[in-house]
């Protein structure tokens, strides 16, 4: 049995270009993450900057595609790679809605991106300071610079509103 797609019923933004400062840069990934939302998929969304410059833009597309790893992180950083032509995303920062899963902490850090900003701390799964810190292992070969909250009552009221009424009885 199918699930009935949901209308998102929240707004992209539309930030000024003039001011290219972190809640800027996480605006539009949260403009990514209504796109996830759109196509039924959690929704988390990603951009990463590199020189001031956007150099790559995604969102969750897990079960569009079928792929566990098909996370806004993820396929972020893959665009990203291919755009600067390296897996070293040195110099780069990853704004992301949500804190990053294992999966996605333990890429950004094989990934040397500089640094990761993310809205919503997830105490559960998030490994960059909510269930646990990948980035403070002491032998980790790379420490990555964390920034956390900005944006946060936005993406987490969008990602509440997606799971409350993901949970909605269709009887009701």
């Amino acid at each position: 049995m199918s699930e009935a797609k949901l209308e998102c019923p929240f707004p992209k933004v539309f930030p000024s270009q003039f001011l290219r400062d972190d809640v800027f840069y996480m605006s539009l990934a949260y403009n990514q993450a209504v796109d996830a939302w759109r196509e039924d998929e959690v929704p988390v969304g990603a951009i990463i900057e590199h020189g001031g410059e956007v150099i790559a833009a995604a969102h969750n597309q897990v079960a569009g595609v079928g792929d566990p790893t098909a996370h806004a992180e993820i396929l972020a950083m893959t665009q990203a790679a291919r755009a600067i032509g390296d897996w070293r995303l040195i110099g780069a920062t990853l704004y992301v809605t949500k804190e990053p899963c294992p999966m996605c902490s333990g890429a950004t850090l094989m990934a040397r991106l500089k640094r990761v900003v993310y809205a919503v701390g997830d105490p559960k799964m998030g490994c960059l300071g909510g269930a646990t810190d990948l980035n403070a292992l002491p032998r980790v070969n790379h420490h990555l610079e964390i920034t956390r909250n900005i944006m946060e009552a936005e993406c987490r009221e969008l990602l509440q509103a997606y799971f409350r009424l993901k949970r909605v009885d269709p009887g009701e």
